[in-house]
C-alpha cells in the first residue's frame, strides 16, 4: 500500500476565489488520477489534505492561515515516520509556498531512510502564479458555483521568477494590491478542463511508475 499526503492550503486568492482554492484542486487531481485505468486505485491509500500550509508569503492579506515552514516540514516528516506500514509516501503538492518545507522534508526523510516521493502541479507555457488564469480556469471547471464572477479583476502580470525573487523579501502584498498574481478576466472553464487534464495525467504517470517501483520491489 502506498500512502497520499495531498497538501493544500487556506490564503487569500484575490476577490474571486475560496480560501481553499489550492486544496479544492489538488483534492480533484488526486481524484482523477486515481480514475484513470492506468491505476489500481486499490493500491493507494489517500490521507485527509493538509488544508493549511506554509502561506507566510500571503500575510497581511484578510483569511489567510498558516503553519509556516517549519512547523508544515516537521509535522508531514512525523506523518510519513508513522507510515511505516506502507511501502513508501508520495505528497502530493498544490501550493507553490511549500517549496521550502518540501526541500526539509525530502532532505529528512531521505536521511531516515523512509521511502517517499514529492510531486507538484506541473507548470506549462502560458500558466500564470496565483488566482489568475490558470487557477481561475481550473475552478471555473471544477467548483465554479465558488467563483464570484463579477468580483474577477486582474492582477500583476510579469516574469514568474522576477515575482518569486521579490515575494521573499515583500511578501504578496508587496507585488500585488489585490492578491492576484496573473489575469484571471480571461480564465474559461474550457482552459480548466484542459488544465485537470495535464495534472491529472501527470499524477497518474508518477502513481504509476511510484506502484511498479514500490509494490514490485516489496514482493
Amino acid at each position: 500500500m502506498i500512502l497520499l499526503l495531498p497538501l493544500g492550503s487556506f490564503e487569500q486568492h484575490g476577490p474571486h476565489l475560496p480560501f481553499d482554492t489550492d486544496t479544492i484542486i489538488i483534492d480533484s487531481v488526486v481524484s482523477h488520477a486515481l480514475g484513470e485505468e492506468s491505476i489500481e486505485a486499490d493500491k493507494f491509500l489517500v490521507a485527509p489534505t493538509i488544508a493549511i500550509s506554509a502561506s507566510d508569503e500571503h500575510a497581511g492579506f484578510s483569511g489567510t492561515l498558516s503553519t509556516g515552514t517549519e512547523a508544515l516540514a516537521q509535522s508531514v516528516v512525523a506523518i510519513c515516520r508513522s507510515a511505516s506500514w506502507s511501502q513508501g509516501v508520495c505528497i502530493v503538492n498544490g501550493h507553490g509556498g511549500n517549496a521550502d518545507a518540501l526541500a526539509h522534508i525530502s532532505s529528512a526523510l531521505t536521511h531516515e531512510k523512509i521511502a517517499h516521493s514529492i510531486w507538484s502541479l506541473p507548470s506549462y507555457d502560458g500558466a500564470d502564479m496565483h488566482a489568475g488564469h490558470t487557477e481561475t480556469s481550473v475552478m471555473l471547471h471544477v467548483a465554479p458555483d465558488k467563483v464570484h464572477t463579477e468580483r474577477i479583476e486582474a492582477g500583476t502580470v510579469g516574469d514568474a521568477s522576477a515575482l518569486v525573487a521579490r515575494m521573499r523579501t515583500s511578501g504578496v502584498a508587496g507585488v500585488s494590491d489585490n492578491g492576484v498574481l496573473g489575469d484571471p478576466t480571461t480564465a474559461t472553464s474550457e482552459h480548466g478542463v484542459a488544465v485537470m487534464k495535464l495534472y491529472s495525467s501527470s499524477l497518474a504517470s508518477h502513481l504509476a511508475a511510484l506502484s511498479a517501483e514500490w509494490i514490485s520491489d516489496s514482493q
